[in-house]
């Protein structure tokens, strides 16, 4: 689910964090939906549980958008933002290359019995990718970083105010495939729920560049050190403003779905988001209570890798439990072990990492410089 923005961007302790988490939140949503038995699927644990698991899409999205901000500040080297927004869109298309190749992996584990069309199926990580082009191609039409702001965030609350409407009506003259990156239809005739076409969710990758570009400004560092309870109440007062809309008298969609479409629903999520960044940006400022050592920034670190290992020791032929078969009792332990394996798999990679570095610092030093 998770992927970074272009490499190379200034990293910010607070979004290692939130990604960490999102990572955590994925893997309990993931292995209580693949291993529990009906009978406790039918319980308050596993609603709660489901509620949890609309959280990581949108926080992996809204992390890329701020990503991406950062980036493209780099990327601009003190010029023009558009400067930035060829390397967004090349990353773009990486990202959704990506997606395909997983898709590509999952189909070839799952054959014979996976049917073709599951190749083009809008996965998270297509998404990603098609909103870190949506995003460079705003980058390329922004002379200013309020420009380029203002218009992601405008583009924000346009593909939320449309959804229901993009999802409420078939666009039959394109074909499903192309369609579907629309509205999530795939082949099935109508709005599949469960996956990630760019109505609603690039809403959220494009409000992230509103807050990376905020991150950024000298407003920002003026009043750092007011920003954990500034953005925790900006995140409130979203949510309250998304709750109260949903409950007033009357509704302006005639095809209104809360937990799918909801422009409301999306405010209500992105004010979550940003109380968790809140929460995260607090976390950094406090010193280590046992230990250096943080397996949640080291998560959020790795993310893709961890996502991508994952999915296949919980969906895959490797599944370590059996699908819809164990208690919460047992679900639980094969969380745990799953998320220590994934700790364990992303201190891996960043030893590999390290040494390569290290390797090649060693490889450019001129002959005798070390004498």
């Amino acid at each position: 689910m998770p992927v970074n923005a272009p490499a190379g961007p200034p990293r910010l302790a607070q979004l290692d964090w939130m990604r960490g988490l999102a990572c955590v939140l994925m893997f309990q949503t993931h292995c209580y939906d693949a291993w529990l038995a009906p009978a406790a699927r039918n319980t308050t644990f596993f609603m709660w549980s489901q509620i949890l698991g609309t959280l990581p899409a949108p926080l992996f999205l809204f992390l890329t958008g701020v990503s991406a901000a950062l980036v493209a500040q780099k990327a601009s080297r003190g010029g023009e933002v558009n400067l930035a927004a060829g390397r967004l869109v090349r990353r773009g298309f990486e990202v959704w290359g990506l997606g395909l190749l997983f898709r590509l992996q999952e189909y070839a584990i799952a054959f014979p019995w996976a049917p073709w069309t599951d190749l083009l199926r809008v996965d998270v990580l297509n998404c990603l990718g098609l909103s870190l082009v949506v995003i460079g191609c705003i980058c390329r039409f922004s002379r200013t970083w309020t420009d380029f702001a203002w218009k992601s965030g405008l583009t924000a609350l346009i593909v939320s105010a449309l959804t229901p409407i993009v999802w409420g009506h078939r666009i039959h003259w394109l074909p499903w495939p192309i369609e579907s990156y629309l509205s999530g239809v795939h082949n099935l005739g109508k709005p599949a729920p469960w996956l990630f076409p760019i109505f609603p969710w690039i809403a959220f990758a494009l409000s992230g560049v509103v807050v990376g570009w905020f991150l950024l400004s000298q407003t920002a560092r003026r009043f750092e050190d007011a920003m954990v309870p500034m953005t925790a109440l900006v995140g409130l007062a979203l949510s309250g403003i998304g709750y109260g809309l949903d409950h007033l008298p009357w509704q302006l969609y005639r095809n209104y779905d809360f937990w799918h479409t909801s422009p409301n629903f999306f405010l209500i999520r992105l004010g979550i988001l940003l109380i968790i960044l809140s929460c995260c940006e607090a976390r950094t400022r406090l010193r280590p209570v046992f230990t250096r050592w943080r397996p949640l920034n080291l998560l959020g670190q790795h993310s893709l890798l961890v996502y991508w290992v994952h999915i296949e020791f919980v969906y895959g032929r490797l599944h370590v439990l059996p699908r819809q078969a164990v208690g919460i009792g047992g679900a639980t332990l094969g969380l745990l072990g799953i998320t220590s394996a994934m700790v364990l798999l992303a201190l891996a990679k960043q030893q590999w990492d390290r040494k390569s570095r290290e390797k090649a610092r060693l490889r450019a030093q001129p002959a005798g410089a070390s004498a």
